[in-house]
């Protein structure tokens, strides 16, 4: 086995970790340009953080009691502490013969099921983030408005996407990131649509219907019967609706923190003679103010 297969597992790992494929929705958006502290290194309290200017931050955005309980922290007049989300994964194990070697096709087989658990959850609680806690006059969270679809529930229809646009009248990047749910709805409504959500003919990134970005995404946020948002990773309840998330990208922040490899060695593992591999990563993506953000449901 190569003495360098770990460092050279874990720049495999960070690349196919910065890979957006999953979360189209955050395409173009432009990484904060500060610098990541580690705070408590190697400890159970190891976090990321970064220093923003309070003048390009305002630090009562990232206060939202279902996402973020303690994201923001004051630090002094001019600037602010934001703590970036860390995920782990659970402990893989890895016979030598696995690991034998450094070829990519390896390197991915193995570490895939980490990479793609972690995008998972980053990008769900991403959306989350950019999804507003309730209905108010900056943050509007819409009812669909379409023909009955034979249950009660009102389909998503073209008016809406309309009302989203009025919504967002004062943002530079528009952007509707859809349900699955309310895609289907959509792609049902040929008469204003027929072709117009999938475009990858023209080669274009995403759809652009009424002044609009459109995205989709199969995780976005639960809004309850009464319209507010159920908290990040709840499960599904019978009355429970999940929202197509609107907001502008010009009022999206993220920022990604460093990506650990941890590895112990077969040789010192006499037990159960395997290697055994898993990864912690920092990231978040959060609004810059509260507004221009809504949720349709």
């Amino acid at each position: 086995m190569p003495l360098n297969f770990p460092e050279i597992w874990e720049k495999r790992v960070r690349l196919n970790l910065n890979k957006n494929a999953a979360a189209t929705f955050l395409d173009g958006i432009t990484e904060l340009d500060v610098d990541v502290s580690t705070m408590g290194a190697g400890s159970a309290g190891e976090t990321n953080v970064i220093h923003i200017p309070v003048s390009n931050f305002k630090p009562e955005v990232l206060i939202n009691n279902t996402t973020y309980p303690i994201a923001l922290q004051d630090y002094d007049d001019n600037e602010s502490i934001v703590k970036l989300d860390k995920y782990q994964t659970k402990v893989t194990t890895l016979t030598d013969d696995q690991i034998i070697g450094s070829a990519y096709d390896r390197i991915d087989a193995a570490t895939k099921p980490h990479t793609v658990e972690i995008n998972a959850k980053k990008y769900k609680k991403a959306i989350h983030a950019l999804a507003p806690a309730s209905n108010t006059v900056t943050t509007p969270v819409f009812e669909t408005t379409g023909p009955d679809d034979g249950t009660g529930r009102k389909r998503a229809c073209y008016a809406d996407l309309t009302r989203i646009k009025l919504a967002l009248k004062d943002a530079t990047d528009p952007r509707v990131v859809l349900s699955s749910l309310h895609y289907n709805d959509l792609l049902l409504d040929r008469a204003n649509f027929g072709d117009k959500l999938v475009n990858y003919n023209r080669g274009e990134v995403a759809p652009y219907i009424a002044g609009l970005s459109i995205y989709t995404y199969g995780d976005n946020p639960l809004y309850d019967d009464t319209g507010n948002k159920k908290a990040f990773d709840s499960i599904k309840g019978a009355t429970d609706k999940e929202a197509t998330v609107f907001f502008d990208g010009d009022n999206v922040a993220k920022k990604t923190g460093i990506t650990k490899q941890y590895f112990a060695d077969a040789k010192s593992n006499p037990r159960a003679q395997s290697n055994e591999l898993n990864y912690r990563h920092y990231f978040i993506c959060v609004p810059v103010e509260i507004k221009l953000i809504g949720s349709l449901i």
